[in-house]
This record gives C-alpha cells, sequence and structure tokens, in this order.
C-alpha cells in the first residue's frame, strides 16, 4: 500500500489548526496572567496576527480537498447533524473570533472590559473546534481511526507544536518571563507519550483486518516513517532547548527553524494517520 500524502490539504488544515490551538492557549494565558505593561500586552496581541495567518492558510488548504472551493459553504449544509459541518463550523468561529480580536484591539476598539472575556471564549471555541476534529474520524466502518488513538493523536499535536509557535511569537514581540523555561518540557512529555502511543498503536493493527486486508500492512514503513517523525521533532525542540540551558535567550530565527521542523515531523505522523484508512467489508481505501 503506501501512505496518505495524497491528503495533504487535510494534513496542513489538521495539524497546523492544532499547532495554532496550542500557540493561542499559550498567549492568551501571558495576557489575562495580567503582568505585562500595556505596550507589552499590544506587542504580544499584535504578534498574533500570525497565528491568524497560519489559520487561514490552513482553511484554504481544506477547501482544495473540496475539489471546488466555490463549494466550500456546502460543508455547513448539515450542521448539527454531520460532524464535518461541526467542525468546519468551530473552526470557523474559533478564526473568525480570533481575528475579529486582533483586529479589534489593532484598531483599538476593544473594549476595556470585554477583553478578558475575549480571549477566555476563543480559547474554549479553540478547544470546541479540536474535540470537532476528532470527531470526523471517529467513524465506525474505519476501524484504524475509531479508536482512542485518534482524539489522542491531535491532542498531542497541541502540546508538542502549540507551546513553540507561542513561544516563538512571544519572543517576537520581545516578550520573556521567568517562568517559560518550564514551557519546553510541555512539548518533551508530549513528545515522550506520542512515542509509546506509535507503538502501542503498531501492536494494535496487527489485531484489526477486513476480509481482504490487514490494518498493519498498510503502511509497509511505518516503523521508518515514525522515526523520522521522532527526529524531526527532537531537532525541532533542540533548537528551542539547547539556548535554554546555556543560559541564553533561544533567537526567533532559530526557534522558527524548530518550528518548521516540529510542523514537518508532524505532517509525517499525519500521513501515516490518513494512510491507515480502511474501510470494513471488502473496500479497502489506502
Amino acid at each position: 500500500m503506501g501512505n496518505g500524502w495524497h491528503e495533504w490539504p487535510l494534513m496542513l488544515f489538521t495539524v497546523v489548526g492544532q499547532c495554532v490551538i496550542g500557540g493561542y492557549l499559550v498567549m492568551a494565558a501571558v495576557l489575562l496572567a495580567g503582568n505585562l505593561a500595556a505596550q507589552q500586552a499590544r506587542k504580544v496581541q499584535m504578534s498574533m496576527f500570525f497565528l491568524w495567518l497560519l489559520m487561514g492558510l490552513g482553511f484554504i488548504a481544506s477547501m482544495l480537498h473540496l475539489g471546488s472551493p466555490l463549494r466550500a459553504m456546502n460543508a455547513l449544509n448539515r450542521l448539527g447533524a454531520s460532524p464535518l459541518s461541526n467542525e468546519i463550523a468551530a473552526g470557523s468561529l474559533f478564526f473568525a473570533l480570533g481575528g475579529i480580536y486582533w483586529l479589534l484591539v489593532a484598531l483599538h476598539m476593544m473594549p476595556r472590559g470585554l477583553e478578558k472575556l475575549w480571549l477566555l471564549l476563543t480559547a474554549l471555541s479553540g478547544l470546541v473546534f479540536l474535540y470537532a476534529m476528532g470527531r470526523v474520524y471517529m467513524i465506525d466502518t474505519v476501524p484504524t481511526w475509531d479508536n482512542v488513538y485518534t482524539p489522542l493523536n491531535f491532542v498531542l499535536t497541541v502540546f508538542i507544536g502549540g507551546p513553540l509557535l507561542g513561544y516563538m511569537l512571544l519572543r517576537l514581540a520581545d516578550i520573556a518571563g521567568p517562568g517559560w523555561r518550564y514551557l519546553p518540557w510541555l512539548s518533551v512529555i508530549a513528545i515522550m507519550v506520542s512515542l509509546a502511543v506509535a507503538i502501542v498503536q503498531a501492536s494494535a493493527l496487527a489485531g484489526i483486518h477486513s476480509s481482504v486486508q490487514q490494518a498493519s500492512g498498510l503502511i509497509p514503513d511505518y516503523g521508518p516513517l515514525m522515526a523520522l517523525r521522532v527526529l524531526l521533532l527532537t531537532l525541532g525542540l533542540t533548537c528551542w532547548l539547547l539556548p535554554l540551558a546555556r543560559g541564553k535567550t533561544p533567537p526567533t530565527a532559530g526557534l522558527a527553524l524548530g518550528f518548521v521542523l516540529v510542523l514537518g515531523g508532524e505532517l509525517i505522523g499525519r500521513a501515516v494517520f490518513y494512510g491507515l484508512h480502511m474501510t470494513v467489508g471488502m473496500a479497502v481505501a489506502s
């Protein structure tokens, strides 16, 4: 069989979306803590622009999956009944709330008493979006997706890429804090958990099969691909951790390189996920 690279629009949409959710949670937490001067807070708010730029690129990629971008609105036709419609609606709400927040702040039109509530509502919408993404793939006729590993891997992507993205944008805003030295360890722990999940999932695939296909045969290179994924993730976090270990502030360029490596690692993992698509019965897709 092969892998899921043909689903690259969905790979970008889900991975980028989950990283943006994690990055937003980090930046929103810094703003909600209230320890920043007004000028510093504004720098953080303005640097959020890059979150919504990435989210916008993710949505553009998802529309390419539809065949014709003009059909994008049809994805909302069964809101409430279809997990896909719910996913698009939840993602659009997160994108809209975050984008409007940034615009109001940029135009100095954000009511002071509404700012923290807006941050919290946007964070909540991001978590709903994450939940909705996982629900799309919980399909009882696709046993390789309809299991705990799907939502778990989606959540792990939030903690693997999100802290690095948020930290990078905070550095871009020239913001630093003494407690942030613990932030990289969220990603380190998430990678360790993700590696354990990959090993357990590989074992579980041996017990999943249809009448014509063994799940473990869908991705013959499962082991090497996961090893490459972990290597890229490790190299990416090294760009973040190495300067901190030397008592230095990580440069923004190094953090950007680290995020690109982490993004590449997660895209490999997501390609494996889509490559594991297998329906029950006679029909098997790879």
